[in-house]
């Protein structure tokens, strides 16, 4: 791969030609930011880790320079935090067995900035050459501007590319703002039960957040387990962690679908479904 931000890296844990480590990918996360992948794609993480026939490749787009900082990191300036989180992102892949990591430096501006073609082409390139069966993205009713903009420059860029070249699956995940709201038989549920350590260690290692006074790490583990709980009010629980996503698949599928009116359409069926029980249940 050639970056466009020269501080751009392609890190490969276990020393693997970038063709190879990219080659192997049969699962990847695009997110906008370091740690995102370890909240939000935790599924396809555990799906590849010791396994030598799935592989996991991570992808985060913006730089950490705008981090909030606290205690030991309150006086890093913005190079410095970047180096931090950078450092940080490569332990979680270490930690987390993944193929390869990349890390591609630009600004959140950038990300969201609908004129620059070159974050849309860069992710691109990276899906070409990775070749993944799934892909886990931001959901497209994220809170944050810099994780829908990334989302959307995930689906454009996939777009791009000819059918045959497509991942099967794209998967819309939480990070910013929970999916419990998400009508029941739209809403994907993934078992993230294994290997709790290592679930644990990989938000744990984003130490820069977490001291920056932002506990991912046990709210990241405390949504998983409500998830399990509060999934099915008139069962018995299935799993001990799950997390939830919405399927962005038809959107790479069909490429005429309207990216705006796909999301309003879950609103939608959501608002629906509230009002028809309080009609239900009122004189």
């Amino acid at each position: 791969m050639n970056f466009n931000k020269n501080d751009a890296e392609l890190f490969i844990p276990d020393g693997r030609p970038a063709a190879d480590a990219l080659g192997r990918t049969t699962c990847m996360a695009v997110a906008a930011h370091h740690d995102d992948i370890e909240i939000m794609a935790y599924h396809g993480i555990a799906q590849c880790f010791g396994r030598e026939d799935e592989w996991f490749c991570g992808v985060v787009v913006t730089n950490g320079a705008g981090s909030p900082r606290n205690g030991l990191y309150e006086k890093y300036t913005d190079e410095e935090m970047q180096k931090v989180r950078k450092l940080e992102q490569k332990k979680a892949a270490y930690v987390g067995e993944y193929g390869s990591m990349a890390l591609l430096g630009y600004t959140s501006s950038e990300a969201k900035d609908s004129a620059n073609n070159e974050v849309l082409e860069e992710i691109k390139e990276l899906i070409k050459e990775a070749s993944p069966k799934v892909v886990y993205t931001h959901n497209l009713a994220d809170k944050h501007d810099t994780h829908v903009a990334v989302a959307i420059r995930v689906i454009g860029a996939i777009r791009q590319l000819p059918p045959e070249l497509r991942p099967q699956k794209v998967y819309g995940c939480e990070v910013w703002r929970s999916l419990d709201w998400v009508n029941d038989e739209e809403k994907l549920l993934f078992d993230v039960s294994a290997h709790t350590n290592i679930a644990a260690a990989l938000t744990g290692v984003h130490d820069s957040q977490i001291c920056g006074g932002k506990r991912y790490d046990l709210a990241t583990e405390g949504r998983r387990l409500a998830n399990a709980t509060y999934s099915e009010s008139h069962g018995t629980d299935g799993s001990s962690a799950l997390s939830c996503a919405m399927d962005l698949t038809p959107l790479i599928k069909e490429d005429s679908l309207d990216i705006s009116k796909y999301i309003q359409d879950y609103i939608e069926r959501f608002k629906n479904d509230v009002a028809e029980k309080i009609r239900a249940f009122s004189s």
